[in-house]
């Protein structure tokens, strides 16, 4: 597929009289990377590139419906199901039980992530999986970005994945994505002890027309459901989760602390006194309640 995608690009440059340096100006990369597409060398394109292709060469949507294709041995086909849902969803909603979820991930981190694995092919094909991991994130900073709210296990906060230094970087990150107010950030403690959601991650993602799926991810399986029954199940534990997790202030406190290298320094209240300070933050100017859909809504001090 790679190899074909290049002859179409070769054949409309072609056509249009351009030369590979002319296409990559116009494209905003170099000659060389013309070159590597056209032969179906080097790093596969990104889709922003196809799109570019797409858009200079009056490919009328070619290059663009032929990228998924090239890149469909990058990842697994479960792991590409999920990823075809998250891009259009309006809310995503993640429990996270061995590493941070991947649109909150440092390209540090996703690069020792990413390089281990059976799946793993070869370093080109870790650079495209890197590649196509730092794309999804773009949509973070878009004008419809999705609300993303993720409850993480501690043991995420704990395991140092790709070393010290790559996990203070990556904890970091996480503070500033909690800054943006449609991102929320809980973490589960130690203390809650056994839950439904115990060995695998779950992901419950909300589309545009407000139809709902749910991931379900381990170390070497992935499982999508559609069906609404299993949906609403899984939902509910979920919301479970959250619920018995620290509030968001105490777990970015948390969270600052493993950074900061003084996690034995952590007071984690008991589960009484969390749902206490949860209810408390809520009736504060400013503070924030959980609904059905994962975001937060403002909420103001009712009137005596």
């Amino acid at each position: 597929m790679a190899a074909l995608f290049g002859s179409r690009v070769r054949r409309l440059r072609t056509a249009a009289g351009m030369t590979q340096a002319e296409l990559g100006r116009r494209t905003h990369v170099v000659s060389t990377r013309i070159t590597q597409v056209e032969r179906a060398s080097g790093a596969k394109p990104t889709l922003e590139l196809a799109r570019a292709l797409d858009n200079t060469l009056d490919a009328d949507g070619l290059l663009a419906d032929l990228w998924p294709y090239v890149h469909r041995e990058t990842f697994p086909d479960w792991s590409r199901a999920f990823m075809a849902y998250s891009a259009r969803a309006v809310s995503i909603r993640e429990y996270a039980a061995h590493v941070v979820p991947g649109l909150l991930q440092t390209e540090e981190y996703a690069r020792a992530l990413l390089g281990v694995g059976r799946s793993l092919l070869s370093e080109e094909h870790l650079e495209e999986r890197l590649s196509a991991r730092m794309e999804r994130q773009e949509r973070l900073g878009s004008a419809d970005r999705p609300e993303v709210w993720a409850v993480l296990d501690e043991a995420v906060l704990m395991r140092p994945v790709g070393g010290r230094p790559v996990m203070r970087g990556q904890l970091s990150r996480l503070l500033d994505a909690a800054e943006d107010r449609r991102v929320t950030v809980q973490v589960l403690p130690f203390d809650q002890g056994e839950h439904d959601l115990l060995g695998g991650s779950m992901t419950v993602l909300t589309l545009p027309d407000e139809t709902e799926a749910v991931y379900l991810e381990g170390a070497d399986y992935g499982q999508l459901i559609e069906e609404p029954g299993e949906i609403k199940r899984h939902s509910l534990i979920y919301d479970r989760l959250r619920a018995v997790a620290l509030p968001p202030k105490m777990s970015l406190d948390m969270i600052r602390c493993v950074m900061e290298g003084n996690h034995r320094g952590v007071s984690v209240p008991s589960r009484s006194e969390r749902r206490r300070v949860a209810q408390e933050q809520l009736q504060q100017p400013g503070g924030r309640q959980l609904r059905g859909g994962g975001g937060r809504v403002s909420r103001r001090r009712a009137r005596t």
